[in-house]
């Protein structure tokens, strides 16, 4: 029978609590913690105060190859690197360090932070699988999330190529309405009746 260590507990305990608070998914939890599943989403509960989501992970690498994800994997991914590489950080860390530096630096700029947690780890894991690669740009010279084996050659990056609705926000519907011989021009709100 091996015996418990209450620091080794209360270090995984703390690791849940941060990872929770980064967003993570209880299916991520139950693989980077030694902690039971009921703990987990007891822990969940009491810090978030819903239940974990249920659902499948993402499972599909296309959606890092859009534009606006593109660019925010493609900055996650390079700062994580740059923690593995450079700072000696080791896997978990690195992600949580990266993470973080990423959400601080699209919120310094007063952007959205588009690449949720679950994604970043997702894709972290498409790059240990050998299904993405960074490619770097011919123009720019900066390094890009792209599928895996795709050309490297002459690669042009989403910022010096942006697609030609890219950063176009859509206009909100407009639609007349007439009430009492009035003519009301304003959004329309879908309320799912007729006005």
């Amino acid at each position: 029978m091996t015996r418990k260590s209450v620091l080794g507990e209360v270090r995984e305990v703390q690791l849940a609590v941060e990872l929770i608070g980064l967003g993570a998914r209880l299916q991520f939890l139950e693989a980077a913690v030694a902690l039971s599943r009921e703990r987990l989403i007891r822990l969940y509960k009491e810090l978030k105060g819903v239940s974990p989501p249920k659902g499948l992970l993402p499972f599909s690498t296309d959606w890092y190859m859009t534009w606006l994800a593109n660019i925010h994997s493609s900055m996650f991914y390079n700062i994580y690197r740059f923690m593995l590489d450079e700072a000696d950080e080791s896997e978990l860390p690195a992600l949580i360090k990266a993470y973080r530096l990423y959400t601080e630096q699209v919120g310094s700029q007063g952007g959205e932070v588009v690449l949720d947690f679950t994604r970043a780890e997702t894709m972290v894991r498409f790059f240990d699988s050998d299904m993405l690669q960074l490619s770097t740009c011919c123009r720019c010279g900066g390094h890009f999330v792209a599928h895996a084996h795709d050309n490297k050659n002459g690669y042009v990056c989403v910022l010096c190529r942006p697609p030609s609705r890219a950063g176009k926000a859509r206009k909100p519907k407009v639609a007349e309405v007439r009430r009492g011989g009035l003519i009301s021009v304003g959004p329309v709100l879908d309320i799912g009746g007729a006005v």
